[in-house]
């Protein structure tokens, strides 16, 4: 174990003054380590032996937690942590240097695994290899190590954070983690625990020695997430905590063509013009120009796709009234197009198709077949199709010449409207940004059983509204899914892992967003104290009517400005108690007095995060796979920004790597 008591400092910070460092105190030898075979002495100098050992056991444990015994020991050296890996702890070991040609040479221990090897390019110091040539294997490896690392420290992840005092959260931690977390400070718990990068030294300086256990926890949450970064993403902008393009206006991106700002807050530009990017290039590798936006809401991925790159739209959307509005929207860019054409003398501005989306109204039952989808969208209940743009007002110079019309149902002949996008008989992309909970997952069934459906982008959200064995029920409006047909799991691989379910709770804390908390972290935000306000809020609750538990007390505006006295009075006041009930102040106090607990805690539920949802996305990678489909996962929004920023590419032909240039474009 570490050193531990006062004056002790991080593993491997450095060495006792003088020779008097308790590997090297027995038998007056200071050149040889008490606490290492001497097998693995040889050669070896007295600070080398030290650390070989110290981070050799830190390798083991995590290899216990992960269940995985492939190490590759990248810059090995003349090999001594490798040796002492390989034939001391007994892992199967790559040892990885560069040679003196600045070349990479391998020394591989006989019997080392093939999944010992590097996958995947580096492109401007982000590694995309979680996404892009990952094998089958290797990602069902990674789902059972996910859920052997849940299976120990799921309790977290399913923890609620109102019930901190009530259930005695804090008292759930191993002692020694409690004792390494109850004093940091918010910036530390963000360098340490959350980011451990672009931190500084100060903040980055572990106040004491951390055990094994909570170190390895940290290190397997970090290691086993998919990473989220877009490939040479720079991080948040200091000036505005908004991507690049807004840097000289916040509220406008200076990548988007003005047409398709407007009605569009900021987080959604940088969303439709990343996605739109994504679908085109989609669209050039299957040769398919139809695009189904499912869950199109007010159509403004539907109308950039459409008017901004050309592609042939048709848009779904389960709420009659955002059909409207997004046809409203339609002839907006419209009625601008035409002006800005008069300006230009008939002229159609650059980069500007003429083909409108078509809308339609309709819900997308998840547990329905395909042939239910491919009715909706070639017999639709409530239509409206896009505003016709006369092309004999424009000149022919920058008209998009792919826009063709295509054949529709019966009835859609030659002398219907133009913009007739219904297909038969031709193929068809499927997107979805951020299509909620099962939503997902129905397009990906769609996508894998219907002949006509030649490639998807789904970006997923709203991970706790997904079905399961266990609450096959979907939650919101319209028909219940079949229960034999799940949102999670969808694969077979990851259906019969132990331990692979996943709480509710464990599903909605995958919809946080980590990088935001971070940031609220390291800028020591008032607002972390709202946490520990609601959870002795619950204390107060449960004093007054013990039956009520886990209540929905809508956000309390600025809550971190007030006293708790006055959160408590707004609190009570709307789950039905008195909000003039006495609230005793000495017990209150000692709860409030334990912020820095109730953050540190949550700060551990949200390092989970990241590996409940990559496991949820590699059951979808899995599934796509076992169906015989070729699929990547990428992250494509400035996480952020935009938290749920991965985006699952899959085609029925092989896709290779030409949609990184479109992932690491910003």
């Amino acid at each position: 174990m570490a050193p531990s008591g006062p004056g002790s400092r991080v593993l491997g910070a450095g060495s006792s003054s003088g020779s008097g460092h308790k590997d090297f105190r027995r038998d007056d030898n200071h050149c040889q380590s008490s606490r290492l075979p001497p097998l693995f002495r040889k050669h070896v100098k007295p600070k080398k032996q030290h650390e070989i050992r110290r981070l050799g056991q830190m390798v083991k444990r995590l290899s216990e937690l992960t269940g995985c015994r492939q190490v590759v020991d990248v810059g090995a050296g003349q090999g001594h942590l490798s040796r002492f890996l390989a034939f001391g702890l007994g892992l199967s070991v790559t040892a990885s240097e560069e040679t003196p040609a600045g070349r990479p040479g391998c020394q591989v221990r006989p019997g080392a695994g093939a999944g010992a090897e590097e996958r995947g390019a580096k492109r401007g110091g982000q590694s995309l290899l979680a996404m892009v040539g990952f094998s089958l294997e290797a990602q069902k490896r990674l789902a059972a190590d996910i859920t052997r690392v849940l299976s120990l420290y799921g309790f977290i992840a399913d923890a609620y954070i109102i019930e901190f005092f009530t259930d005695n959260l804090w008292g759930s931690l191993p002692p020694s983690w409690q004792a390494a977390l109850a004093d940091l400070q918010p910036p530390q718990l963000a360098a340490l625990l959350l980011e451990n990068r672009h931190a500084s030294e100060e903040e980055a300086r572990y106040s004491s020695v951390w055990p094994l256990s909570l170190l390895a926890f940290k290190a397997s949450a970090h290691t086993l997430a998919f990473p989220r970064r877009p490939s040479g993403w720079a991080g948040k902008s200091k000036e505005a905590g908004r991507p690049e393009e807004f840097r000289d206006n916040q509220c406008q991106s200076s990548r988007l063509p003005p047409l398709f700002r407007k009605h569009v807050k900021p987080k959604k530009q940088h969303e439709i013009r990343r996605l739109g990017q994504m679908v085109k290039r989609l669209s050039e590798l299957t040769g398919c120009r139809q695009v189904v936006d499912v869950g199109a809401g007010q159509g403004h991925l539907s109308r950039f796709l459409a008017f901004g790159l050309g592609l042939s739209v048709t848009a779904i959307e389960g709420d009659p009234r955002l059909v409207a509005q997004a046809a409203k929207f339609d002839q907006e860019l419209v009625q601008a197009l035409r002006k800005e054409g008069a300006k230009r003398g008939g002229q159609v501005p650059s980069g500007i198709s003429l083909e409108g989306p078509r809308h339609v109204a309709g819900w997308v039952d998840p547990g329905a077949p395909w042939t239910e989808f491919w009715q909706l969208l070639q017999h639709p209940e409530v239509e409206e199709r896009g505003p016709a743009v006369d092309r004999g007002s424009f000149g022919t110079a920058g008209v998009d010449p792919g826009g063709e019309d295509l054949p529709g149902p019966p009835g859609c002949g030659a002398s219907s409207a133009p913009a007739c996008h219904t297909p038969r008989g031709r193929q068809l992309l499927l997107t979805g940004l951020h299509a909620c909970g099962d939503l997902s997952v129905a397009l990906l069934r769609h996508f894998a059983r219907c002949p006509h459906v030649a490639g998807i982008t789904s970006v997923a959200c709203c991970y706790m509204k997904l079905t399961t064995a266990e609450a096959p029920v979907l939650p919101g409006p319209g028909p219940p899914p079949c229960p034999t047909a799940p949102g999670y799991p969808l694969s077979a691989w990851v259906s019969g892992l132990p331990g692979h379910r996943l709480s509710y709770k464990a599903r909605e804390g995958a919809c946080h967003a980590l990088e935001d908390y971070a940031w609220r972290l390291k800028g020591h935000s008032a607002a972390l104290r709202t946490h520990c306000f609601r959870a002795a809020l619950e204390t107060v609750i449960r004093a007054a009517d013990p039956a009520k538990k886990r209540l929905g007390v809508q956000t309390i505006a600025k809550a971190h400005r007030l006293t708790f006295g006055e959160y408590a009075r707004l609190g009570l006041e709307r789950v039905g108690l008195d909000p003039d009930a006495r609230l005793e102040p000495g017990p209150l106090q000692a709860l409030l007095a334990q912020e820095g607990k109730v953050v540190a805690f949550f700060s551990l539920a949200l390092l989970l995060a990241p590996l409940v949802e990559t496991l949820l996305l590699l059951d979808r990678m899995i599934f796509l796979q076992e169906e015989g489909f070729h699929c990547q996962l990428l992250p494509l929004f400035d996480p952020a920004f935009s938290p749920r920023n991965l985006v699952l590419v899959a085609a029925k032909t092989p896709l290779g790597s030409a949609l990184l240039d479109v992932a690491a474009e910003d």
